[in-house]
Order: C-alpha cells, then structure tokens, then sequence
C-alpha cells in the first residue's frame, strides 16, 4: 500500500520552522516507510490544507495519514481535521487523522531531556531535586491547553524541586508572574523550558521581550534556558506513535 503522511502545522513566516518541518518530514518518511511525507499549514501562510492534501493526492496514493502537529487539543486540532474531512469526499484516499502531540509520556521525557541538555551544556553539577523549572507555553483561549501543560508539570514535579508553568500570552500566569514565582521560592538554579514546537518568532524574539525585564527585576540568579521542543528524535518518534494508533485501528 502506498501510504503518505501530511503534517498540519499552525503556520508561520520564519524560514527556521518550514527548515524544520522539512527536517521532521524527512525523518519520517524514512523511519516510518512512508512513500511520501510532507507538511502543510492551517493558517499564516501557504502551503494550506487544501494544498498539501491536493500535493499528497497527486502522488498516486492509497491512504493518507493526517497529523495535526500542536502541543495543544482545542479549538486549532477541530479545526484541522473539519478542514481535512471537507476534502474527503472528492477522493477514493481513505484519510485518517490522528491525536496532536499532547498528553502523552513523550512530551515529559523531551521537557526532560531538554533540561538535562542545558545543564550538561553549563557544567552544572546539582542533583536535579535542587533545579527549579518554569515551562512557558504559548496561552490558548480554549481549556484544554492548560490542562495539557499541567501534565506536563506534573509529570516533572518528582524529579525536580520546584516546576511550574507560565504563558507568553492570552492567558495567566505571565511571564512575570511566572518568574516572580521563582523567585519567591529562593531557587539554587532555574531552567526555563520554552514549550513550543518550533524556532519560530515567538521563541525568536517574542518571549525574551517579557522574560528579559522580567529577570532583571526579579535579580533572579543562574537562570538557564532551554532549547524548544521540536525536532528531536523523541519527537519523531511521537509522530510516527501517533500515526501507527489510528493505522492499525483502521
């Protein structure tokens, strides 16, 4: 059977995050066997949804598999699969559609390792019980962010002293808020994880316009941050985790 795969990221104008999402797709085809494997966008910019599901089509396929890659279930994961599923009656390809990259083991390992990195990186001999971690996470209107990235915090919260979560926007706790919380629990060390898939504007720039002022006022000390989360093998590996749930079911 010739199967593609089709990863529907949110959308964004950086060149780092269409370079990584080519990384992403690359790996996959050759790790999970895929005759094609490509991206598209829900929004921002081109290729949409509409174009990277013609593009699959054109590859003379059998059936495709949709990934809609967030951090987050909500409003943006319906969203792509009404998109997806308006296409399905126009073609014999069985489309299926998987869960995002949220609420599963993985994410807590990468956040892991993603500390452990920076902390190598910096020579910093403390036992992990003593490093505090703040994870920031972009803010969402819909519910169900938050509750996926408190289980992220609460997968961490036995292996390090003190973890806890913060937002760049839309929602609370802030940034200042989230380092104010650091600092009012006297940290040894703090790495500060940026939970987002992709190098793109908000972990660019975006971020650092509130988390910079933010630690000068706290006078907060040893402060490590994180690359983000994206395009590690872990991540590949979810994907493909994803992709063989609803294949194998189907």
């Amino acid at each position: 059977m010739k199967r593609a795969l089709l990863l529907i990221d949110r959308g964004s104008r950086e060149k780092e995050v269409k370079d990584e999402l080519d990384f992403i797709c690359k790996k996959v085809k050759e790790k999970g066997d895929y005759f094609y494997a490509d991206y598209c966008f829900l929004e921002v910019i081109p290729p949409y949804i509409k174009d990277g599901i013609e593009k699959c089509l054109t590859s003379e396929i059998d059936a495709l598999t949709i990934v809609p890659y967030f951090l987050y279930p909500g409003r943006k994961v319906k969203a792509v699969v009404n998109d997806a599923m308006k296409l399905q009656s126009k073609t014999n390809v069985k489309f299926i559609i998987t869960k995002p990259m949220s609420m599963h083991k993985t994410m807590i390992e990468l956040v892991d390792n993603r500390i452990s990195t920076v902390l190598e990186k910096n020579k910093i001999k403390l036992a992990k019980k003593e490093v505090d971690v703040l994870i920031i996470g972009h803010g969402s209107k819909d519910p169900n962010a938050q509750l996926a990235i408190r289980y992220v915090v609460k997968g961490l919260a036995s292996t390090y002293r003190n973890v806890s979560h913060c937002f760049l926007e839309i929602e609370e706790p802030t940034i200042e808020q989230g380092i104010d919380k650091c600092k009012n629990n006297n940290p040894k060390i703090v790495a500060i994880v940026f939970y987002f898939l992709h190098e793109g504007a908000h972990v660019k720039r975006d971020i650092y316009e509130d988390l910079n002022p933010a630690i000068k006022k706290s006078n907060l000390k040893n402060v490590l941050i994180t690359k983000h989360i994206g395009t590690d093998n872990k991540m590949i590996d979810l994907i493909l985790e994803r992709a063989r749930e609803v294949e194998n079911a189907n």
